[in-house]
């Protein structure tokens, strides 16, 4: 049965830098018997420059448009589109501000009837507002209005709202509505066609969040289903930006209550979730996921890349049984700085200990800040050992990056120690982890995120902040060789079993089969007349051949039957202008 799938992602595939873009492309090779349409949303200027990867044949069309920038869409509302903004608006901002003390106000005054009703008509504001969005042509300046704001401040000030969010001033306003327009930017986008997303058999969203967007619009306008896949909770991800942000108590809590009510319509509204893990399971299902609807789909990692690595002969691939190695994204939340400390009280109990960390650092100031702090602590900790604390030599600590004359690939980054360490405090699907475990070594780790759910015994496993607890784990397993090998080897047929990206490929054809056997689209093909026409889509149409082919041409475009090629099509106005949305068809051999 040949499905074609809309691809919905934020700021990564098909672009060459950003979040998902690794697994997306995987997905869409691993599937050549489908079809691919990508709707991207890019978050910058620099990653529009970037460009894209290469794409298979498989994706028939590409269409892009930023979230990064949005100039005014030249929309001018009469007072009927004026009235319905205001209700919309208004509706979707008081759902927003709700707080506890709303559950008085429902008839049956049960907290859990509040939380559904303020749901309800979170999800009804939404879907009104896109309704105008495509009716008048754009949503942007009315989202960005004074009405707007002013619709904000009165839902701010009614009996019931958050209690943070009563102490909400002008600017604090001003700064949520802004986050809302450039999240609500997906509204008012041309995709919502029958050409568009109206082709597809079913969306497929690569993040919740604005990604998820045009899925609800699509399954809202046209009855596409939809799927949303998530490896990091969008959710979470938020509430941790949000800590770091400068913003006034109330801005951080509307602005997560608005990310939660959103959340939450995805997962409702959708026909099923996959999670990544069960870390991420367990926040979508507090968010209220319904448990029938979610399928943990781990990562796939591509094992061949390891193969030499973990079916080496023992010893035959490690530099030295005396090194721990440390891989990863030089960062804050991989707690580098405990790891040094955990490794001080490691060379005491084992003088001929080595760590190399190694990695480069996070794009930004910040990751060169981090690293060089941890630098400096490396030759505080060790300071008859300070010079040469760049290099790897006598050194205990080096600090090295992939692609140098010691380190020339990933797996080799591996292979050189003997035991692999992660010491982070906040983790997603710790990719490192599996790729450690694809090389058969065996490891000691933090107990965050999935990180159990990845181990499953086959390592050991410590509280994070914990030096102590991180070094006496280490030392068990530097002293006892055997160990190691059993855990690694271990290891590496649990990688082997649940982390490939053939059992990823696997998991995701299963689903979208099972997406269209039990929520089929159920297009309308009409005649010149505009009149149903009866039998329009051949009940064969899932079968590629000529049969599939669109039986008519109505208003000057065509009426994509199931599984029907698409061609270059004409460009479309978006009312985001420039850089403005891209509409690309790909041809064989892109």
């Amino acid at each position: 049965m040949l499905v074609r799938i809309g691809l919905l992602t934020e700021g990564g595939y098909p672009y060459v830098s950003g979040d998902a873009g690794l697994w997306c492309d995987r997905l869409v090779r691993g599937l050549g018997r489908h079809e691919f349409d990508i709707y991207a949303l890019s978050r910058t200027e620099r990653q529009e420059d970037q460009g894209w990867i290469q794409l298979p044949p498989q994706v028939k069309r590409v269409r892009t448009a930023p979230l990064w920038t949005a100039h005014s869409d030249g929309v001018v509302y009469g007072r009927r589109a004026r009235r319905r903004f205001a209700e919309a608006y208004g509706e979707l901002a008081a759902a927003v501000c709700a707080g506890p003390e709303a559950a008085g106000t429902e008839a049956s005054g049960n907290p859990a009837d509040s939380v559904a009703a303020q749901a309800d008509r979170f999800a009804s504001a939404l879907y009104g507002l896109a309704e105008l969005a495509r009716d008048e042509g754009g949503l942007i300046g009315a989202l960005r209005s004074e009405s707007a704001v002013r619709a904000l401040e009165r839902a701010c000030r009614v009996p019931g709202a958050l209690r943070t969010a009563r102490t909400a001033r002008v600017p604090d306003l001003l700064s949520v509505a802004a986050h809302i327009e450039r999240t609500l930017r997906p509204l008012s986008l041309d995709w919502y066609e029958d050409d568009a997303l109206g082709s597809a058999d079913l969306c497929h969203a690569a993040a919740g969040g604005a990604a998820a967007l045009p899925g609800l619009l699509a399954r809202h306008f046209l009855g596409v289903p939809l799927l949303v896949t998530e490896y990091g909770v969008q959710l979470r991800a938020h509430y941790l930006a949000a800590a770091t942000l400068e913003e006034a108590p109330a801005v951080r809590a509307l602005l997560a209550a608005f990310h939660g009510r959103l959340a939450t319509e995805v997962y409702r509204a959708a026909a099923i979730v996959t999670p990544g893990n069960a870390h991420a399971r367990r926040w979508q299902e507090r968010c209220g996921a319904d448990r029938a609807k979610l399928r943990t789909v781990h990562p796939g990692m591509e094992a061949a890349r390891f193969a030499d690595v973990g079916e080496a002969v023992r010893g035959s691939r490690c530099a030295d049984p005396d090194t721990l190695v440390w891989v990863g994204r030089i960062e804050p939340a991989k707690d580098l700085i405990s790891l040094l400390h955990a490794f001080a009280e490691i060379r005491r109990a084992e003088p001929k200990t080595r760590l190399r960390i190694i990695g480069a650092p996070a794009e930004g100031p910040d990751g060169a800040t981090y690293l060089a702090h941890c630098k400096a602590l490396a030759a505080q900790l060790f300071p008859d050992e300070a010079e040469g604390v760049h290099a790897v030599g006598d050194n205990p600590v080096s600090f090295e990056e992939i692609g140098g004359p010691e380190i020339p690939s990933l797996a080799e980054a591996y292979a050189c120690g003997a035991l692999i360490v992660l010491s982070s405090v906040v983790e997603g699907f710790p990719v490192s982890l599996v790729e450690a475990m694809l090389c058969g070594r065996a490891t000691v780790s933090t107990d965050v995120g999935a990180v159990v759910e990845v181990i499953g015994g086959t390592g050991l496993v410590v509280p994070p902040r914990n030096p102590r607890a991180l070094a006496e784990a280490c030392v068990a397993l530097l002293r006892d060789p055997e160990r190691r090998e059993r855990l690694g080897a271990a290891a590496r047929a649990r990688a082997l079993e649940l982390f490939t990206v053939e059992q990823n490929i696997t998991a995701f054809h299963g689903i979208y089969l099972e997406i269209v056997s039990h929520s089929p689209v159920r297009r309308v093909i009409v005649d010149e007349e505009g009149e149903p026409l009866p039998f329009g889509v051949p009940a064969e149409a899932h079968v590629p051949g000529r049969w599939t082919e669109p039986r008519l041409m109505t208003a000057g475009r065509p009426r994509w039957a199931e599984g029907a090629p698409v061609r270059a099509t004409a460009p479309l106005t978006a009312p985001v202008p420039a850089p403005g949305p891209v509409s690309v068809s790909v041809g064989e051999g892109a």
